[in-house]
Order: C-alpha cells, then structure tokens, then sequence
C-alpha cells in the first residue's frame, strides 16, 4: 500500500488537486471504460463538490463516471441530511453526469433490504477484483471521533464484515446509515481521506502518527489492499503533526 499525505493553504487548493486528480485519472482509463466513484457526505466534500461545478465543468469526462455513495443516513432523499442530496444540490445538478450513471442508496427504504440492494448494484455495475466490486475511487471523511464513512468507534466489528453494505448506528442520535464496510473500502483502488479544519487536527495525528490508542478507530483500519491511500488537508487539519513535513 502507497500512502501519500498532502497539505494545502486552502480548502480551494485542495479541491483543484482532487479535481486534477479525478480528471487525469479518467484520462488514463481505458477509451470507453467507466470510472467508479463512491462519494462521502460532510461539509469538506461539499466545498469540494461546489469548487468542482464552477471550475471543473468542461474539464473532466463526466460521462464516463458512475457515482456511489460510501454511506448515506436512512432518510429520504430531499431531507436536508440527505448525502445524495447535497451532492446533487452541489455538484451533480451542475455537471453532465447522465441520470443512469448515478446510484443513490435509498434511505427512504427499510436499512437492512437497502443494504442488500446497493450491495447488488455495486456488484452489477463495478467491476471486481478477488471477487468483490474495486472501486476506481472512494471518498472517505474522517469523524472528531475517528469514524470514516458509517462506521463508529463502538461497532469497529462492522468494518471487518464480510458483507459489502450493512446497517450502522449514530452512538449518540441513534439514527440508521447504511454504510460500506471495510471489506468494499479497502478493496478500492485509490482512496481519498477528504479532512479540513482545526477541529479534525487532533484526530488526524492520531491516524497519520499511530498514537495510542488509535488502532480503535475505524479510519485507522483503512488499509487499501494493492491500492493507493492519499490523505489531503489544509493546514489546520494538519495542525498537530509532527513527524509529517508540513
């Protein structure tokens, strides 16, 4: 596993690097292939997507991307916690992605027969590798608690799962995610840890520099298996390391 932690003055930086990133990517693929992508929910993601519709619109092949989600929280679509929803109000409504390249979870439904249909639509649409779906690309946040996509501190079994999706649960709102487990994650071919502000800062130190404690936290556990691991931040999320070059 190659991991790559970078550093950006401004959130803007960092969004104008991921996007050159997706872009060269698509690029390299294949003519005609797709380009997997599983989206994360969160206020960083959303910056990016907003930076991503203004300046990226004619600058990356849309068409050949399909779009998933890492997780989603078990509401309807036009709920204001919705990750479709602000991904779609942020970027997918502002860009030419068809309609039938996006793949939302529907968090109208019940979790548990939800979690079983994205499974199948990922297997359906995202090629494998040792027969289990690789995505091209998976966004992943990271918690002030360590959690990443769905997956809390409380339940690190969830991440070990042998299941693609499952059910997850807010410790403290009790609310229900259909997540990816760690199974899906670390079968990824890239993936993108997306952390800004001051308030990650801690938390980040504790991932990047392994302090104690941290092999606990469910984003310490990604470990993309013959993938890529890059870690993007501003200054203020790398705020408290001390062995990475800032």
């Amino acid at each position: 596993m190659a991991t790559t932690t970078k550093i950006f003055k401004s959130i803007d930086e960092l969004a104008q690097f991921f996007a050159k990133q997706i872009a060269i990517r698509i690029g390299n693929g294949p003519e005609g292939d797709f380009f997997s992508i599983a989206l994360s929910g969160g206020s960083t993601p959303r910056a990016i997507f907003q930076y991503l519709a203004a300046n990226f619109r004619n600058s990356i092949a849309w068409e050949r991307l399909l779009v998933f989600w890492s997780d989603e929280r078990c509401v309807a679509p036009d709920d204001q916690e919705s990750n479709y929803r602000m991904a779609k109000e942020n970027l997918l409504d502002h860009v030419p992605i068809p309609a039938s390249n996006i793949f939302r979870i529907k968090g109208e439904t019940d979790p548990s027969a939800e979690a079983e249909r994205y499974a199948e639509t990922v297997r359906q649409f995202v090629p494998s590798y040792n027969n289990i779906p690789r995505f091209d690309l998976m966004m992943l946040g990271l918690g002030e608690d360590g959690h990443t996509a769905s997956i809390f501190p409380d339940k690190l079994n969830l991440f070990t799962s042998e299941e693609l999706f499952v059910v997850a649960e807010h410790p403290q709102t009790k609310q229900q995610r259909v997540t990816a487990t760690g199974t899906l994650i670390n079968n990824s071919s890239v993936i993108v840890f997306l952390v800004t502000g001051e308030a990650k800062a801690g938390m980040v130190s504790s991932v990047l520099e392994h302090i104690a404690g941290s092999e606990n936290l469910p984003a310490t556990l990604v470990s993309p298996f013959k993938g890529e691991l890059l870690w993007l931040l501003d200054e203020k999320a790398a705020g408290q390391l001390k062995t990475i070059k800032k």
